[in-house]
């Protein structure tokens, strides 16, 4: 599986507590959009995270 940012921004949007956790990333680590997103993304989608397979069902729209 490979980190897509279009495919991570759409994620965050469909998900309020992901879109939370993203915001407070930024905040609290000081971190540009695109650096929280590849965080989020190592965090909550790889290795089965809770998120992964959501991601993997965009490929499918």
């Amino acid at each position: 599986m490979k980190f897509t940012k279009t495919k991570m921004e759409r994620l965050v949007n469909n998900n309020p507590e992901l879109k939370k956790q993203l915001k407070t990333l930024m905040k609290d680590m000081d971190l540009e959009k695109n650096f929280a997103l590849k965080a989020l993304y190592h965090s909550q989608v790889t290795d089965n995270g809770p998120y992964q397979s959501a991601y993997q069902d965009l490929d499918s729209e």
